[in-house]
């Protein structure tokens, strides 16, 4: 089944010429049946790079869903067209009163700074204190898993010694999530960031699962109770080229900016980056529509609560 979209979006022509299947909202109305609702909360700067991205994996599953881009209001994006915002993007007061199955909140390049200090950062606090009655799984990447950490359970974000970026070997310690059914035993995840969530207070936290662990990149997945609130640390949703071209726009600024480990072949940037986390990108996200959201939300959003059913290996 495909992905819904509006119908001019930028990224249909990007899925379509990967024979993703796209399903425009013209087409989509003549369809009997309710897709999962998603919303997808977009903190990146380069928005239709982040939403292109994640609407490829949102789509590789036989369910239907239905995506809603939004973003804050307390904030205005200057890296991508007003025009693009203004006709793709809600702000996020036009979906307030709206349930959702899922939803998607990304990362931020925000990580250096504290919290607090963030200009959307009582938004965020907002909607995320809403989800608890408004969404039935919530799905946060690398800072804004951070983020929720911290609003969540008052989880402190350390820095690391040096950016960790790079693409990192990592282990499924919890032998039976079904959020990672299917993982191999070691499996690839790119990272670019500075900082973590704490190990020591994540690990001493009762109300976490933790589901995988790299020696480098240290904790990658863990959730709450059921699976409401999961948290990835890496971004499985990166393209092919991302760090390549991350690495060579810090060059260009005069950053002194470590090649990626474990990407270029023979660590050369003038060789194409090899793709070793793909695969498991798309059976995350596929786990996560379909035994996380799917299985278990209620087909009436509005009996949505604070406690719904678990699929079985979904429980703490």
């Amino acid at each position: 089944m495909p992905i819904k979209i509006p119908n001019s979006l930028p990224a249909r022509k990007v899925l379509e010429s990967e024979n993703i299947f796209v399903m425009t909202e013209t087409r989509a109305r003549t369809q009997d049946m309710r897709p999962l609702r998603i919303a997808l909360l977009n903190l990146m700067p380069t928005k239709i790079v982040t939403e292109t991205q994640l609407t490829r994996l949102l789509g590789n599953t036989p369910l239907q869903v239905e995506l809603t881009l939004v973003q804050v209001e307390s904030h205005v994006s200057k890296n991508t067209p007003e025009e693009h915002m203004l006709a793709f993007y809600k702000p996020f007061s036009a979906i307030e009163n709206e349930n959702f199955d899922g939803m998607v909140i990304t990362g931020a390049p925000v990580e250096n700074m504290d919290f607090e200090e963030v200009e959307y950062w009582d938004e965020l606090k907002y909607i995320m204190e809403w989800s608890k009655s408004h969404v039935h799984s919530v799905f946060h990447i690398c800072w804004a898993a951070q983020a929720a950490l911290y609003y969540h359970f008052g989880i402190e974000k350390v820095p690391l010694g040096k950016k960790l970026f790079g693409i990192f070997p990592h282990r499924v310690i919890y032998r039976n999530p079904v959020l990672l059914r299917g993982f191999d035993d070691v499996f690839y995840v790119p990272h670019s960031r500075y900082t973590e969530s704490s190990r020591a207070q994540m690990l001493s936290e009762p109300r976490l699962k933790i589901l995988s662990m790299s020696d480098e990149a240290g904790i990658y997945a863990s959730m709450t109770e059921n699976g409401r609130q999961i948290f990835i640390t890496g971004h499985s949703e990166y393209d092919r080229d991302t760090l390549k071209n991350e690495y060579l726009r810090d060059r260009a600024a005069g950053l002194d900016t470590a090649i990626p480990e474990n990407y270029f072949p023979s660590d050369d940037p003038d060789q194409e980056p090899e793709m070793s986390w793909r695969g498991h990108a798309n059976l995350l996200y596929s786990n996560w529509l379909n035994y996380f959201v799917y299985q278990t939300t209620p087909y009436d959003l509005s009996a949505l609560s604070d406690k719904t059913a678990s699929f079985p290996g979904n429980e703490l």
